[in-house]
């Protein structure tokens, strides 16, 4: 490992819960990196489903007007 090089430790707190895209799963804590994790949720169930959230979020942030700068007539790619 180079000098100067280290590696943290994922922070997180007991309560907060995560899910790893790396794996597949959902964590407390967190235990993976930030770069493969969605969250904080405020629970397990929340966590389990940030995939499906992500896509919901994503779909609505697409066809809100205020972040889209595509004219009204342009076809939707």
């Amino acid at each position: 490992m180079p000098l100067g090089f280290r590696r943290s430790k994922p922070t997180g707190r007991p309560g907060e819960w995560f899910y790893c895209i790396k794996h597949g799963k959902v964590e407390e804590g967190p235990e993976c990196p930030a770069k493969d994790r969605l969250g904080p949720y405020a629970t397990r169930e929340e966590a389990a489903h940030a995939l499906e959230t992500a896509e919901l979020r994503n779909r609505e942030w697409k066809n809100d007007p205020r972040w889209n700068d595509r004219s009204a007539d342009a076809p939707e790619e």
